[in-house]
């Protein structure tokens, strides 16, 4: 009888937002490539959930995952602490399963890094982050990825760009994020009045979690100014907060409250139904103030046939052609995004052209096929290197 090839996965959070999308992926290309995947998530949440429905071994572990917030002294022993803990779970884990292959999903898991050089394990390490500080922290994650990483994968040309220029030893390999396409291809169909929109409203949808870079506040600002000559329009937020970041969601309510919109704006919150709601949808936007390193929902957005507004930060630049697929405007400038959506607010046929051609162009450069093909030739080389 063959060995069960074991690869130990560790997720940052068990949340179905993009990286958790595309951890899902991986694990069950993973599994068709004979591995056994077993997943440590750091808490229980619909990514968990879905997981445990697929077969896959999950287990619940706090590993002290590094947050902007904890990067000053206490905060810097707390983590201490509960990677300490960490690390010991992943030794009694090991002897269970006798890992072969070590998987982190995105940089704030640091800790299987350092588990996988202690054990002489192969350690990959998926990164969908672009940070410019705070400086102890990039500095940190710099040394660790070129002494135990050697072909880290990044999830676009951006984040290629920014880390590959502080690495030495490891070489970054650029893997675009893909999902299956066909739910968002042919959605479960839902009319705007089952969001209670009026059927006759055009609607213009951000979907992101609530955190300090996705841009609910400048969208907000954007439907201000458009609502003042365009009452036809509704926009749509969809996402919670981020644990940490409620405050913000706080603000927004409350921008949304006292800012006139008239029933003009809907916050969602958190929705498992997206391709359906994109169904509804008229005009995408994603108004992210930070980098942003390549959003699955703009791919989604795009195999909607939706066109997509979308600020010049990160990986967007890569995915939105400028003038054929949508808009690119520059970060918080409320007067160039009311631009861009007035072009499309008043041109039905343009809104229609520019989306599928943004269908064919996600579905023709960043297919599922490819991705999946480029995971299993990353993985067998990793294999193969030890």
């Amino acid at each position: 009888m063959s060995k069960t090839r074991n690869v130990l996965f560790l997720q940052s959070s068990s949340e179905l937002y993009g990286s958790g999308k595309i951890i899902f992926q991986v694990l069950r290309i993973y599994r068709e490539e004979g591995f056994n995947p077993v997943v440590v998530l750091t808490g229980e949440g619909p990514l968990a959930d879905l997981l445990v429905q697929d077969g896959f071994t999950v287990c619940i572990q706090n590993l002290g995952i590094l947050r902007r917030k904890y990067v000053n002294f206490k905060g810097l022993i707390n983590r201490f602490d509960k990677k300490l803990k960490a690390y010991k779970f992943l030794d009694k884990l090991h002897q269970k399963y006798d890992f072969e292959l070590v998987y982190s999903n995105t940089l704030a898991v640091i800790v299987g890094s350092y588990w996988a050089q202690k054990n002489n394990l192969p350690h990959i390490w998926h990164i969908h982050e672009i940070l410019f500080g705070p400086k102890p922290l990039v500095k940190l994650l710099r040394a660790m990825l070129d002494k135990g990483t050697p072909e880290p994968i990044v999830v676009s040309e951006a984040v290629k760009k920014h880390w590959g220029g502080m690495l030495k030893n490891s070489k970054p390999e650029v893997i675009h994020n893909g999902i299956p396409y066909q739910e968002y291809l042919m959605p479960d169909s839902k009319t705007k009045s089952d969001l209670n929109i009026p059927v006759d409203k055009l609607v213009i949808t951000m979907i992101g979690r609530i955190n300090p870079g996705k841009g609910q506040l400048f969208f907000l600002a954007m439907a201000k100014e458009i609502l003042k000559t365009y009452p036809q329009c509704h926009f749509l937020l969809v996402g919670d907060p981020f644990p940490g970041y409620e405050s913000i969601h706080e603000e927004i309510k409350s921008v949304i409250r006292e800012g006139d919109f008239s029933g003009h704006v809907t916050d969602l919150g958190f929705r498992k139904d997206i391709p359906t709601i994109l169904s509804a949808t008229d005009i995408f936007v994603l108004p992210s103030i930070l980098p942003d390193s390549f959003p699955t929902v703009i791919l989604e957005a795009m195999a909607s046939a939706l066109p997509v507004v979308a600020t010049r930060s990160g990986g967007a630049e890569e995915m939105v052609s400028e003038g054929e697929t949508g808009y690119l405007i520059p970060i918080e400038d409320v007067e160039m995004g009311k631009i861009a959506l007035e072009k499309l607010i008043l041109n039905d046929q343009l809104r229609e052209s520019m989306g599928e051609a943004a269908r064919e162009k996600v579905l023709r450069e960043y297919s599922f096929e490819q991705f999946s093909e480029k995971i299993r030739n990353h993985l067998w080389r990793q294999v193969k290197r030890n």
